[in-house]
């Protein structure tokens, strides 16, 4: 192996947080792109230092005509670094890039579940957290929406007499010019993605013009800069959730009605002395719980507005007729 700047930066970094600790069974999402190439090789290359047990996945959309020859690069590979491999085909076309995360995340569980791995790792770098940051910036999202793509999470609940599944992102500290880089240095044979030039994929545009214009013209370094925002605002909102996790036991209850939907209180004059930033998660919390599509801005201070409203006062209907009401010290939430 030759040892690099590259493969010492990802020893250092995985020592530093433990995210893929000693002696664990690891499988690899490879696509065969820049990113996964270059995060599977360090990882078989370090894989003596850890010893950890690894394979491989791909997952093949069946969205291009090309698809099928890629999954069997990927499946060479697999066979030329001695790993075991596994590879999933979708059934039925996958209508969103939503949709097909939806169902790789669905196929590494199944894999990693079937086969013993503790640990899912994808290729996600820093410049993806660039691009899904601005993508969620321009949706609306908030701050929950700019602390996106963490290090690591459960990949989901985990069944009776199964243990839970760990899904890591290693290389958010690397750029796409890095993993390029490595593979350039490395020989490592990338199979480019046609589908990443067509710009009807919004992520795709903003890797390709809005990006590159950023880079030209504000700041060479806004994926590190975004990434960072991304880092910073990922534990402000763990902050949050937690204070707005206590405070929402605290002034919220449900009261069950014979024959009816629950009917839900609110203490306004504790949830008005909290700062507004808790305010409106426990109210996005409380009106989640209630309304059959996700509460946007407007509908969430509709209800705020009533903490410092008069007795009597009301909201005109919510999405499902609902209706919030002051009533005394309490905010009433019932269908109407």
């Amino acid at each position: 192996m030759d040892w690099s700047t590259t493969h010492a930066k990802l020893h250092i970094l995985l020592r530093k947080k433990n995210l893929l600790p000693k002696s664990i069974r690891i499988l690899m999402a490879v696509s065969g792109g820049q990113d996964s190439l270059c995060l599977a090789r360090l990882l078989v290359d370090l894989q003596p230092k850890w010893q950890w047990s690894l394979g491989l996945v791909h997952c093949d959309h069946c969205w291009r005509e090309d698809s099928e020859a890629n999954a069997a690069h990927v499946m060479s590979l697999a066979e030329t670094w001695n790993l075991p491999s596994w590879q999933a085909r979708a059934d039925t076309p996958l209508t969103s890039e939503a949709a097909a995360r939806n169902w790789r995340y669905e196929q590494f569980e199944k894999i990693a579940n079937a086969h013993q791995y503790s640990h899912v790792v994808t290729g996600h770098t820093a410049s993806d957290r660039a691009e899904t940051v601005l993508y969620n910036l321009i949706r609306g999202t908030g701050t929950d929406g700019l602390g996106t793509l963490p290090w690591s999470r459960a990949l989901s609940q985990p069944q009776a007499g199964q243990s839970a599944i760990n899904l890591v992102r290693p290389l958010l500290d690397f750029t796409r010019q890095e993993t390029a880089d490595f593979c350039a240095q490395h020989q490592l044979p990338v199979w480019e993605d046609s589908s990443n030039q067509d710009l009807s994929f919004r992520r795709n545009r903003i890797r390709q013009e809005l990006l590159p214009y950023l880079r030209s013209h504000f700041n060479p370094q806004v994926d590190i800069a975004l990434a960072q925002l991304a880092e910073i605002t990922a534990a402000d909102t763990a902050y949050l959730d937690e204070q707005t996790r206590m405070l929402y036991q605290q002034v919220t209850k449900s009261i069950r009605g014979k024959g009816a939907d629950d009917t839900w209180e609110v203490k306004r004059h504790i949830l008005k002395r909290s700062p507004l930033a808790l305010q409106r998660r426990v109210v996005r919390q409380l009106l989640q719980q209630v309304l059959s599509e996700p509460p946007n801005f407007l509908l969430i201070e509709k209800l705020i507005t009533l903490l410092s409203a008069p007795n009597g006062s009301q909201t005109d209907p919510y999405p499902g007729g609902w209706i919030a009401k002051v009533e005394g010290p309490i905010i009433r939430l019932f269908r109407f």
